[in-house]
C-alpha cells in the first residue's frame, strides 16, 4: 500500500544518499549543471564500468587522487609552515 511505498522510498533514498553523496559533492563544486562535469563523470563511470580493465581503471584513478591530496596537503602545510 501507500505506506509500505512511502517506506521503499524513504529506504532507496537514503540508501542512494549514503552511496552517492560524494558525487552529488563533485557535481556541485564543479558548477550545478555544468555540462562539461556531467559528460566528464559520465564517460569515467561508463568506462569503469564496461571495460574489461575497469577494474585498474578505479583504483589507478584512487592512487592517483590520493597522491594528489597528498601533494596539495604537503604544499599547504610548507606554505604555513
Amino acid at each position: 500500500g501507500a505506506g509500505g511505498a512511502l517506506v521503499m522510498g524513504l529506504e532507496h533514498g537514503l540508501y542512494c544518499l549514503g552511496c552517492c553523496w560524494f558525487l552529488m559533492a563533485l557535481l556541485f563544486v564543479g558548477g550545478i549543471m555544468n555540462l562539461y562535469w556531467i559528460v566528464g563523470l559520465a564517460l569515467y563511470v561508463l568506462l569503469e564500468k564496461w571495460a574489461p580493465f575497469g577494474q585498474a581503471i578505479s583504483r589507478l584513478s584512487g592512487v592517483g587522487l590520493i597522491g594528489f591530496g597528498l601533494y596539495l596537503l604537503i604544499s599547504a602545510t610548507s606554505l604555513f609552515g
